[in-house]
């Protein structure tokens, strides 16, 4: 059964969705004034990652939520010194972020609101109005705060000292300084200049912290299984969604609070002003591909801080490429022929490939000796793999049973002790793992867009084999260094020639 920590409770606790099978899960997502960063993306690569265990492992429904913050401080000046409205601003930063996430094989979730929806702003006017009737707000210049010193319990999530808490003491801006917690604004008053509604709660804008709350409380009622995010949003942004949402409904507002460890560069902090808060893009124009990174963002537990360095994408790169390099060659064992890659066809499909099948249940091979031996490869990998998994998402661990099995498997292959039949059922397993790792499926459809057309690569390597027949070696190293240069590596074994992207 699956184990997740719970911030809220400080220990590791066994989870199941409240209501029938389905999780209700909601996560911080981008304030869209920008291009967000590999730091931004590791929550995100991690939450997708619990978001597919919770979906193939645990076999649970998933409604999932992120949200698009498109109204704040940051969103607000930006959008002014541009000269542009409010959307006209924030939606090119929305379709960056989900191209971005594409490129990572984020799978899209059932619920992308944005603040400025008219039926968020219409619920978050409702929940200032909620918090009003239970005694926890107060207004001043035309602003609705939130009185911390209203609910007794308020700094459960980041375990803030009540006796050092400044009482009265308010904060118009959306972020604060950490370890203060001071009375915060709800819905800020209009200034000129600035976007305004009026919601039933006077005109001007949500705070940041307020549209979290009404959108999750929107879209799924009752008390959420998970909230999940980056762990410097425990205070103040969860800390004051709990008190809002539970200031309103007097009822527990999420279950679980999982939140992701911060992403460091090259040991230090990830800043704009040391020129390391990299992008996507930033990564890629270094050579290396989005699958790598996600493979690296996934690679060290969730809650442990993890250091990105360059050497770590050439390793990344390099343990990613064994997974590859194991299946394709267990194409060439279930009767692939020669020329083929990964999935019998050059470097990659023609089109990206559809959902991985699970694995089968009770995998294993023939009844001979050495058919038990992959089949206990097989069923050792598939059993500490899940293990892994329902331990807090250690996939860190995941991945060692992963390579575990390469290694035999690339052994069983060197040994030639490995059939049709039992190539398939280590890339049935493979598949299984890869429906929650979400890592070769990725691989796989970049190699599907290779930097040659894929008829040009196989019409060149046509003319490599009939210049090598005709003993022209000069004209074949001369095709096999030109694809090289433009990204595509030829590798020639006992059935032919495969190629691969560099």
């Amino acid at each position: 059964m699956l184990r997740l920590y719970n911030t809220l409770t400080r220990r590791e606790e066994p989870f199941a969705p409240l209501r029938d099978n389905t999780v209700r899960m909601y996560a911080c997502g981008p304030t869209v004034y920008a291009r967000a960063h590999i730091g931004n993306f590791r929550t995100f690569v991690c939450v997708d990652v619990l978001r597919r265990t919770l979906k193939y492992l645990c076999g649970h429904a998933m409604h999932e939520a992120v949200n698009y913050t498109d109204v704040e401080d940051k969103t607000i000046a930006g959008a002014l010194k541009a000269g542009q409205s409010l959307r006209e601003f924030t939606d090119p930063w929305i379709a960056a972020f989900r191209e971005d996430s594409a490129q990572l094989g984020i799978e899209a979730p059932e619920e992308t609101p944005r603040a400025t929806d008219l039926d968020n702003l219409t619920a978050m006017g409702e929940l200032v109005l909620a918090l009003e009737k239970n005694g926890h707000t107060y207004r001043r210049d035309g602003s609705v705060y939130f009185r911390i010193a209203s609910l007794p319990d308020y700094g459960k999530l980041a375990r803030l000292d009540h006796a050092g808490m400044k009482d009265g003491a308010r904060v118009d801006v959306d972020e604060y300084g950490k370890d203060d917690p001071r009375d915060f604004v709800l819905w800020k008053a209009s200034k000129p200049g600035e976007p305004s509604w009026d919601a039933g709660a006077g005109p001007g804008r949500p705070g940041w912290h307020l549209e979290c709350s009404a959108m999750a409380l929107r879209l799924f009622g009752g008390p959420l299984d998970i909230h999940a995010g980056g762990i410097d949003l425990i205070f103040p942004h969860h800390e004051n969604e709990i008190a809002q949402s539970e200031g309103a409904t007097k009822q527990p507002f999420a279950r679980v609070w999982v939140h992701v460890e911060h992403l460091f560069v090259e040991n230090e902090k990830m800043s704009k002003s040391l020129g390391n808060d990299f992008r996507v893009a930033d990564i890629i124009a270094r050579g290396h591909r989005a699958s790598a990174l996600r493979y690296l963002l996934l690679s060290s537990h969730y809650r442990k801080q993890l250091n990105f360095t360059w050497a770590g994408m050439d390793q990344a790169e390099e343990s990613l490429r064994r997974i590859v390099d194991c299946l394709a060659r267990l194409e060439d064992v279930s009767g692939g022929t020669g020329g083929r890659g990964i999935n019998g066809r050059g470097g990659g499909p023609s089109s990206p490939p559809g959902p991985p099948e699970p694995p089968p249940s009770g995998v294993g091979g023939p009844s001979t000796a050495r058919g038990a031996t992959i089949g206990a490869s097989i069923d050792t990998a598939q059993r500490m793999f899940r293990e892994a998994l329902e331990c807090d998402l250690n996939t860190a661990a995941a991945l060692a049973a992963v390579f575990d099995l390469v290694r035999d498997v690339n052994a069983a292959i060197d040994a030639k002790q490995i059939d049709r039949d039992e190539a398939d059922a280590v890339r049935a397993a493979m598949s299984g793992f890869d429906q929650v790792l979400g890592v070769v499926s990725l691989r796989r459809a970049e190699d599907a867009r290779p930097p040659v057309p894929v008829d040009e690569i196989e019409r060149l390597i046509e003319e490599r084999k009939t210049a090598r027949q005709q003993r022209d070696f000069a004209a074949a190293d001369r095709i096999r260094h030109e694809l090289a240069d433009r990204g595509i590596l030829l590798e020639d074994n006992a059935g032919g020639t495969r190629w691969k992207r560099k």
